[in-house]
């Protein structure tokens, strides 16, 4: 495993975070309550996880309605490895039908991380998210609230998901009248099927020397290489039940992509998910890229991609098999 420093926390941490958001659930959808990994194939990731030295373990308080917590919470008691785990969790999304249910404020965070802790068997969180935006509370109440959990010990940093340009800049601009603990994490959607959605904020991170992590790196599933265009996707699978958006280029043109990407793959004697995971491992811009394998054998593909170091001039090539650029 490879390691680096999280912005400006001063936390080590490995360049692939598991991602636990298929823990007892399909990320935070209530009709996918169920219908992920049980707890025994959780359990097992997370052995093969450490044992890979993936280290940072990274859910959400709505994860499997809170499922995907409390099982992290119940390995770490079983293995005695709190101390060996960085833990990241987030707020914000639903976690019931209320409006007060989802939202960025004082009162809610402050509920939240105390249940957050409870069901992770822990006295506090190493990074600590909001999970999404909420414009019915003022930026400046929610940075406020993750500054009174730092100095309160219960959280040791926070950061933003999910965030704009625009609105990331605008927690920065509190930040600073404020004068208040800044984020050192901004995560966002990137992948190299999908570059836009954080491409606009990632010129802010350095500047600010915010960390960056990628979540869905393998595009919700498409870039594992195991679809086919003519092959409706197995039952149980991520694409069936909870299919990516094909509205960008359409589903016969990103299989076309696919097909284009896997070929590339071949070229370099790797699996697809490895090959793109490798390009985003090669952008100096991303700190660390959150996986969320649902076998250690998918893990072990995963930390293939360390071993394949992509030059700009490759990594340009198959930007150029994504947008359909021949030379």
């Amino acid at each position: 495993m490879r390691y680096t420093k999280l912005g400006r926390s001063g936390l080590e941490v490995p360049v692939l975070f598991l991602g636990c958001g298929n823990f007892g659930g399909i990320g935070s959808l209530p009709e996918l309550y169920g219908r992920g990994d049980d707890e025994a194939a959780a359990f097992a990731v997370m052995d093969a996880a450490l044992a890979a030295g993936v280290h940072m373990f990274d859910t959400a308080n709505s994860y499997g309605g809170g499922v995907s917590e409390d099982w992290i919470g119940r390995w770490l008691a079983s293995r005695g490895v709190r101390d060996e785990v960085t833990l990241t969790t987030k707020v914000g999304s639903p976690i019931g039908p209320e409006p007060t249910d989802s939202d960025l404020s004082r009162r809610h965070i402050r509920d939240q991380i105390d249940a957050s802790l409870r069901r992770l068997r822990t006295d506090r969180i190493d990074l600590y998210l909001a999970h999404t935006t909420d414009e019915s509370t003022p930026i400046a109440e929610t940075v406020a609230a993750f500054d009174e959990l730092v100095r309160d010990g219960k959280i040791r940093h926070y950061g933003l998901s999910n965030f704009s340009r625009t609105e990331l800049e605008a927690a920065l601009a509190a930040v600073a009248e404020l004068g208040s603990t800044a984020p050192v994490n901004v995560q966002g959607g990137y992948s190299l099927l999908d570059r836009a959605e954080s491409a606009d904020i990632l010129d802010v991170c350095a500047r600010e020397a915010i960390a960056f992590t990628a979540y869905s790196p393998l595009a919700g599933g498409l870039l594992t290489g195991k679809y086919r265009a003519d092959q409706p996707p197995p039952p149980a699978s991520r694409l069936a039940l909870r299919p990516p958006s094909f509205a960008r280029r359409g589903r016969e043109s990103t299989f076309a992509v696919l097909a284009g990407l896997a070929t590339a793959a071949d070229g370099y004697g790797v699996p697809l998910a490895t090959l793109a995971l490798a390009w985003l491992l090669a952008d100096p811009a991303v700190t660390a890229l959150v996986v969320g394998p649902r076998t250690p054998a998918q893990l072990t593909t995963m930390c293939d991609a360390l071993d394949l170091e992509l030059t700009e001039g490759q990594r340009a090539e198959l930007v150029a098999v994504v947008d359909g650029v021949t030379h």
